[in-house]
């Protein structure tokens, strides 16, 4: 699934810590960072301010329960 346009991310990696399972970015050099980490939720953050455009940036997630907390800010299949 794909990333919306994410206007405040302080309120979209709070959500991510509430998922039960993994909750991967996946880049478009195919690598997979796991956002529950501290360390990767910098790099992410970092990369939308870089770009200023998020739109299209995948996110997989181990647990499909996890949609139901994520759904606001992707964008649906």
């Amino acid at each position: 699934m794909r990333i919306k346009n994410i206007a405040e991310p302080t309120r979209f990696f709070s959500a991510v810590n509430q998922c039960k399972g993994r909750v991967e970015l996946l880049t478009s050099e195919g690598d997979r960072l796991n956002l529950k980490s501290a360390l990767c939720q910098y790099i992410a953050l970092t990369q939308m301010f870089q770009d200023k455009n998020i739109e299209g940036v995948e996110l997989g997630l181990s647990d499909p329960h996890d949609y139901a907390i994520l759904a606001e800010f992707v964008i649906p299949d």
